[in-house]
């Protein structure tokens, strides 16, 4: 009969169903019928069509009884009220069908228990959780269910293959007690071996999954707990977090309506002391962020009888004057004693590169790790990082040289001061947007930015030491300066922020002058490193020195701050000769401008109410733009905000030396875009430089080993640093020398020269391979 032919029933995720025989009565005996087995449930129906409209029946399977009669034949009844006969097509058959039932009904019977149980659970719940949660919730409650589910499931084949198991061995030991003898007996010890062999494997599962089973059964009570805790945690964060943002909004509000007060023009009418009667009425209103602090002067206008030039001492005015207009001078040009420079064809440098990829990666899943490290001695993957090295961002300092360029044209050297002075804060406008770190530079690693056709200077930089990283820096102009620094970088991550402090000291010496200016750089934080979006922030303080002749510039860089009324990023400085006389006052921000006025006259003003020390009040005259900020290009945002400049600094050039950071490799592959290749790449060049050190380190020691055999040496003698034990990688650098700074009497590596010499011959011999 065709009836025998059935389909073998098919799973279908919790559902099964297919063709059984159902006994119907004496007459017609068992007829097919289609059985669909879900949620617990086992309908039948006469065709596959009634599905949709007709149920014969349904049988719940959490109250039924499931016995089997013989190899094609079992039996579902819950009671009496219904009793199904069934018979499958054949025994493999009935057993699938078997094997379905009872999971069914485990599950079916563990729903019931459940619903009984957790009802009053889940009601105690607050209201505030349940609409917190939301759809996570509901995502970690499905995920639970899912897991309990199947570790339902897992006992239930627990007991279906102990079950069966036994059965297997009782019919196997029946067969071998009848005793044949030949082929068939041979053929029934073997099975009876491998069936033994299958029952001792059955049993460690059945044990391991007992044990699995008892194990999350004892532990899903407290699983619970702890989930629920952390629901509850959550949600109380997210209300914290909703309560800041709306306090941070009202501030904001409170603080704009703060600055449109200030900027009305009863306000603006009031100068000097008036000001600071009307921010006293407003005490009450104010509010101050911890790390804000009062100004350590006052500027107010000058009087108008400096302004007159038929003051009584015109000397005094005269000096102003030539001071004020040759602070006032537009940008240099070329040099104007040979006009035929203005024939030769320049370069023609590149104005994009290739656009950022949009690759996502989790910040904090590495920097968890790191906190308290140094940045230097994390292994940061590319995607953090930008495609220039750490010393083409140190020759972004050159991107406002003409400010150097005019200085060395002053006549007067607090003039020059002013311009120095601008040109340290103008350093950092190129970091405002500019998240991403630089290539950590290997050692003997140089880069060269020669610009003498445009702008008239050269620039050099080596990685003179690894541990501690350190970079030498050497810029010579044709228009009269010399640019010099050591940096070292030591930074810290704290968890939320990162903090950046580079170390060393910048030296700037004017050769028709000879005045000699040094200054250190200020602390970089970088925010938001957790969470929200990374923003830049510059804060300490400066002092620009001239040593040669006593003058100084104190500047300030203010920390930013929520609640401060000023101007965010804002810098502030006092010029002043070697007696401590204020000559020039400079304001302004390190991301847009600086500006200069002319003190006239000084005075002791108010107190401060924090610590009652006296503001001093300059009075100055009209202040005047001493540097702006250049425009970033067109496509900025997609180029990893590099200024005009930083677009040129990696753009490939021929003849430069073979360590130039041009020719790296992993940063070229970052540039083009393809990242995966950069990471392996620079893997590959950091144990390149292991394996390097580790050969240096040995033959550092060798020698010391040799040398102590022939002559006992006293460490603590040796007068020069470069000379103890390794304390740089055990690296002579190839273009600097390190010597004491006249000036400071540090240990600094200084230029040697020779480098653009060898440019010239093509001759690059002793430089090493390090890519």
């Amino acid at each position: 009969m065709s009836e025998t032919k059935t389909p073998t029933p098919t799973p279908a995720g919790d559902t099964y169903k297919g063709w059984v025989f159902k006994w119907t009565n004496y007459i017609k005996g068992y007829q097919r019928r289609w059985f669909v087995l879900s949620n617990g449930l086992l309908s039948y129906y006469r065709t596959q069509a009634e599905m949709g409209h007709t149920c014969r029946g349904t049988i719940n399977l959490a109250t039924a009884t499931i016995t089997v009669d013989d190899a094609c034949n079992f039996v579902i009844s819950n009671g009496g009220a219904q009793t199904y006969h069934l018979k499958a097509s054949c025994e493999v058959e009935r057993q699938r069908w078997i094997t379905a039932l009872e999971l069914a009904k485990a599950k079916a019977v563990r729903m019931q228990a459940e619903s009984d149980d957790s009802g009053d659970d889940f009601s105690s719940s607050s209201p505030r959780i349940a609409q917190g949660g939301g759809s996570q919730n509901s995502e970690v409650q499905s995920a639970l269910r899912t897991l309990g589910n199947k570790v339902e499931d897992l006992s239930t084949c627990n007991d279906l293959i102990s079950k069966h198991g036994s059965a297997l061995q009782r019919s196997l030991a029946e067969l071998d007690g009848l005793r044949l003898t030949g082929e068939a007996g041979d053929k029934i010890r073997q099975v009876t071996e491998r069936a033994t062999l299958f029952r001792i494997t059955s049993n460690a599962m059945i044990n391991a999954c007992r044990d699995f089973l008892a194990l999350a059964q004892a532990h899903s009570k407290r699983w619970n707990k702890a989930l629920q805790a952390e629901r509850e945690q959550r949600v109380r964060l997210e209300e914290t977090l909703e309560q800041l943002a709306k306090q941070h909004n009202h501030l904001e509000r409170a603080f704009r309506g703060a600055s449109q007060a200030n900027a009305s023009p009863d306000n603006k009418s009031a100068a000097g002391p008036g000001k600071g009667e009307a921010s006293d009425e407003d005490d009450d209103n104010e509010f101050f962020d911890a790390m804000e602090e009062a100004p350590e002067f006052i500027t107010v206008p000058a009087d108008p009888q400096f302004h007159k030039s038929s003051s009584s001492i015109s000397g005094f005015n005269s000096e102003i004057c030539a001071d004020d207009q040759s602070l006032n001078e537009e940008p240099l040009v070329m040099n104007q004693e040979s006009p035929s420079q203005e024939l030769v064809p320049l370069k023609k440098r590149r104005k994009r590169i290739p656009d950022k990829p949009n690759y996502s990666l989790n910040l904090w899943s590495i920097m968890k790790n790191c906190i308290g490290k140094e940045l230097s001695k994390i292994p940061m993957p590319v995607n953090f990082n930008e495609p220039i090295s750490m010393l083409q961002r140190l020759s972004e300092d050159l991107e406002y040289h003409e400010l150097l360029d005019k200085a060395a044209k002053c006549q007067n050297s607090l003039e020059q001061m002013c311009y120095v002075a601008a040109f340290a804060v103008s350093a950092y406008s190129t970091t405002v947007y500019r998240t991403g770190k630089p290539f950590n530079p290997l050692l003997g690693e140089t880069y060269e930015l020669d610009r003498k056709k445009e702008s008239g200077y050269r620039s050099l930089c080596e990685q003179v030491s690894h541990h501690p990283p350190a970079a030498a820096h050497h810029a010579i102009s044709d228009r009269g300066w010399t640019l010099r620094q050591e940096i070292t970088v030591a930074s810290k991550f704290r968890g939320k922020y990162l903090s950046i402090m580079p170390l060393g000291t910048i030296h700037a010496v004017f050769k028709k002058s000879n005045n000699h200016y040094t200054w250190k750089k200020v602390t970089t934080t970088v925010h938001n490193i957790i969470v929200g979006k990374l923003w830049i922030d510059q804060s300490g303080e400066i002092d620009v020195v001239n040593h040669t002749t006593g003058d100084r510039c104190h500047l300030k860089f203010a920390p930013y701050s929520y609640f401060s009324r000023d101007v965010a990023r804002k810098v502030t400085g006092v010029v002043m000769d070697k007696d401590g006389k204020a000559h020039y006052v400079l304001s302004g921000t390190w991301d847009e401008k600086m500006e200069f006025s002319r003190v006239m006259q000084s005075s002791r003003g108010g107190e401060n109410g924090t610590e009652g020390k006296q503001k001093t009040v300059y009075q100055t005259l009209k202040a005047r733009e001493l540097w702006r900020r250049n425009p970033l290009p067109e496509g900025a945002e997609t180029m990893y905000y590099f200024t005009a400049l930083a677009l040129t600094l990696n753009e490939p050039e021929e003849g430069v030396a073979p360590t130039d950071s041009r020719r790296r490799p992993d940063q070229r592959l970052m540039e083009d875009g393809r990242w995966d290749e950069a990471n392996a790449e620079k893997q590959r060049l950091e144990e390149k430089q292991r394996s390097a050190r580790r050969e240096r380190e040995r033959e550092a020691a060798s020698q010391r080993t040799s040398s102590q055999s022939e002559e006992a040496v006293d460490e603590d003698s040796v007068t020069d640093p470069s000379l103890k034990s390794a304390p740089h990688d055990n690296y002579m650098a190839l273009w600097f020398e390190r010597c004491e700074d006249p000036i400071t009497g540090e240990q600094v590596h200084i230029y040697k020269g020779g480098y653009w010499e060898a440019k010239e011959r093509g001759s690059w011999e002793g430089c090493p391979n390090i890519f």
